[in-house]
């Protein structure tokens, strides 16, 4: 059995395994392995030294399959290593946390009652669950890191409202951080109608407010009036100052980085923090990604929720999608139109944004009102689009997928997508989440072009079948891959070379354990055993350590 490299011009297969030999042969010996005996020995690994040489020389022996798909014990040790230092990191990171001495949130409950009672329908058995954990943690003298995952419509705004209550019980002020304006002020409506009838004072802060709203509302944070703040990237700018900030809050928390994140916490003197997203993330993404944050799951809807209708249609049905439009308008309803890009591509044979919207006004709905969103306008063109949208001054909203978050229009019921094959299936889920926000029926057309391989087809057949979102997050991560899935540029998913979260979920596993048991023990890996594996920590996290307390 022989390796095969990569080739370059003028440097071949036997020069490659010549050079590569003589390295193994003369060098592997050195190279040093500071995961504990211990652990080496529970999971029966081959030491560093002969998984290096077996891995680019097996023995005659060997089964030629499992070096292939990379099952050989060999790989299964190089593949732990990767897993092992990323957990490990992980656990030191939250590590940190514990150390970060919180505030011990006592829940009283009295607010809290009135909240539950002034709702016109009970909380779900998995809301209950949810807000048990979280009212757990903020009981807790260390700081809270918690994640909140939550279908489109699973009543996640209740949970956090019942959080950030908590804290006002307490004395002390909470916030809520949104990616956008318009979702700013949906939660600014729904949160401050439920806030003024138990007695407390909520305030919005956003980018776009007037000199005057925007002092207003500074001096009502900085003296204390203002119990809940709710604002966009407002928030964390250097002059808002928070009389005394016990509770963050992030929304749609894969649009916000890392430091967004410790600015708006580093606001309050170690104030909790519970970041929301309705994009399921599979277990074992969730467990690499937020490995040092916990995780609550509602994964259960309301009960009368309506699933959305969803139906594959091909380009040749055109006719019959927009007969299907015109049913809905006549309704009174409105209507969602998304298409993959802005502008015309000189090199892509698709539909796009900017003339399609022109083409609906002028010639296929010219006696309803066609509007057009994207994300190369300004903020606040995309705002007056919205609020028009919201008002029904906009009876078609013609769209990128910048829609894809948040938004509640109650009135929309129909959701056309457009080249529906060029987008991914959790995608194509929140998209479809637009809609049926209310007990109209709603479907979601996938309209597919002419061009469209029987693999893709196959995959939206799934949408066709499903409205689970964790359910079509496996499928989606499968198909397309970690980096794909969550957006290679902001994941924090570590580059691995060997080892593949999908593959190799069960050797995950076992890292995890073993690293997060292992930092239980020895939180920053000060005992004198752990004196290499700490170096070689550092080195592979390569700095990002020291970002242990943001979250």
């Amino acid at each position: 059995i022989v390796p095969i490299y990569s080739e370059t011009e003028g440097l071949h297969q036997k020069y490659f395994r010549k050079v590569m030999n003589f390295a193994l042969e003369n060098y592997s010996r050195y190279v040093a392995s500071p995961i504990p005996d211990n652990i080496c020995e529970k999971r029966k690994l081959l030491n560093i030294h002969e998984a290096l040489l077996s891995v680019h020389f097996p023995g005659n022996n060997e089964s030629v399959e499992q070096f292939i798909d990379s099952r050989s014990d060999a790989h299964r040790r190089l593949i732990y290593d990767e897993f092992f230092f990323f957990q490990l990191g992980m656990a030191v990171k939250k590590s940190g946390r514990v150390l970060d001495k919180g505030i011990s949130f006592k829940a009283k409950g009295n607010i809290l009652e009135k909240f539950y009672a002034i709702l016109q329908f009970n909380l779900t058995q998995a809301q209950k669950r949810v807000i048990e954990e979280i009212q757990k943690d903020m009981s807790e003298e260390m700081v809270m890191n918690r994640l909140l995952q939550g279908d489109v419509g699973s009543g996640k705004t209740i949970v956090s409202m019942a959080a950030m209550i908590t804290a006002c019980e307490n004395s002390y002020q909470a916030a809520i951080m949104a990616p956008t304006e318009i979702l700013a002020k949906q939660h600014f409506e729904t949160i401050s109608s439920w806030a003024e009838q138990i007695g407390l004072n909520t305030v919005l802060l956003t980018g776009s407010m007037n000199n005057n709203a925007r002092s207003e509302a500074l001096s009502q944070i900085q003296n204390g009036d203002a119990n809940i703040i709710i604002g966009t990237h407002a928030l964390i700018q250097e002059d808002v100052d928070f009389h005394k900030l016990g509770m963050v809050v992030i929304d749609e928390q894969h649009r916000f980085g890392v430091m967004q994140r410790a600015t708006l916490r580093g606001k309050g003197i170690n104030a909790d923090v519970l970041v929301m997203t309705a994009t399921p993330i599979p277990r074992t993404l969730a467990m690499t990604v937020y490995g040092d944050l916990d995780v609550s799951v509602i994964d259960e809807m309301p009960p009368g929720k309506k699933p959305v209708r969803t139906v594959v249609m091909p380009e040749s049905k055109r006719d019959k999608v927009y007969q299907t439009i015109s049913a809905e308008l006549a309704k009174g309803h409105q209507v969602f139109i998304v298409y993959p890009l802005v502008e015309e591509s000189e090199t892509l044979d698709l539909k796009d944004a900017t003339n399609m919207s022109k083409h609906l006004q002028k010639d296929i709905f010219p006696d309803h009102r066609v509007g057009l969103i994207h994300g190369k306008m300004k903020e606040k063109e995309k705002d007056e689009v919205m609020r028009e949208f919201l008002e029904n001054k906009i009876q078609i909203l013609v769209s990128t997928t910048v829609i894809e978050v948040g938004i509640d229009v109650p009135r929309a019921s129909l959701m056309v997508i457009e080249h529906a094959e060029r987008f991914g299936l959790s995608q194509l889920h929140q998209l479809r989440g637009r809609v049926g926000r209310r007990d109209i029926p709603s479907s979601c057309i996938l309209l597919t072009n002419f061009k469209c391989s029987m693999d893709a087809r196959k995959r939206l057949k799934v949408m066709e079948k499903t409205t689970d979102g964790f359910a079509l997050a496996e499928e989606d991560l499968a198909i397309r891959g970690p980096g794909d899935f969550l957006g290679t540029r902001q994941s924090g998913l570590p580059d691995f070379r060997i080892a593949s979260i999908i593959r190799d979920a069960r050797i995950l596993n076992d890292a995890k354990e073993d690293a997060f048991a292992l930092a239980a023990r020895d939180p920053f890996l000060e005992k004198p055993e752990h004196i290499i594996l700490k170096e070689t920590l550092i080195l592979k996290w390569q700095g990002k350590l020291d970002l242990a307390r943001t979250g």
